[in-house]
């Protein structure tokens, strides 16, 4: 069976790339998840603000993006982090408060601390981790057949990519264009297999992210 895949987009918006990647998902009659980074929201809302009137789906990927939080001696800065962006999103925000944390494309106990946990699950948030990472921001040009290659082996994926000016989403097109012409199948919905936390409710075990 041909695989289904959720496409993500992580780190904008971008003034310029943004609208690239909604006219290519517009010519496709596609929908994905953008997670934004409160810092460049604050300075670029008219990308968001158009993707979500398109159907997408605005998520939230901290303020300022600066490392995993299991990596930071600032306990604090979850609460900080998620909630600051999650007021700046205001109307633009997806009903279930959709937050990714920043994992570094790896999972692992470094991406949920205790404190991360507890902040979303007291704001009722929904943990959307990820199955596909093929690294589109450290390899513009040669991610599409690894994209590709993650997607079959997944099953059900949870593709991230970043519309961010790498160059790496001039090679958007190629890319959907090749999974459907296997077969591929693009959905918005999540898999549940990537939401460990659903509405503030721990569904999934926390120890196991990665293993």
């Amino acid at each position: 069976m041909a695989a289904e895949v959720t496409l993500t987009f992580d780190n904008g918006p971008d003034p310029e790339i943004t609208p690239i990647v909604l006219d290519v998902l517009a010519a496709r009659g596609l929908h994905a998840t953008f997670f934004v980074v409160g810092e460049r929201l604050a300075a670029h809302r008219g990308p968001a603000e158009r993707a979500q009137a398109e159907g997408h789906w605005i998520g939230n990927h901290t303020w300022a993006h600066r490392a995993p939080f299991g990596r930071l001696e600032d306990a604090s800065a979850p609460h900080r982090e998620i909630e600051r962006t999650q007021a700046l999103l205001g109307a633009l925000a997806h009903p279930d408060r959709l937050f990714r944390p920043v994992g570094g494309g790896e999972l692992g106990p470094h991406v949920l601390t205790p404190e991360t946990v507890e902040v979303l699950v007291a704001g009722g948030y929904t943990c959307t981790l990820w199955n596909a990472v093929p690294g589109d921001w450290r390899d513009p040009d040669g991610w599409v057949e690894r994209a590709l290659e993650q997607c079959r082996s997944a099953g059900r994926a949870l593709l991230v990519l970043h519309d961010l000016p790498t160059g790496a989403m001039a090679h958007l097109a190629r890319f959907l264009d090749a999974a459907a012409g296997e077969g591929m199948r693009f959905i918005q919905q999540l898999p549940e297999a990537c939401l460990p936390i659903v509405r503030g409710q721990v569904v999934r075990p926390l120890d196991r992210l990665g293993g």
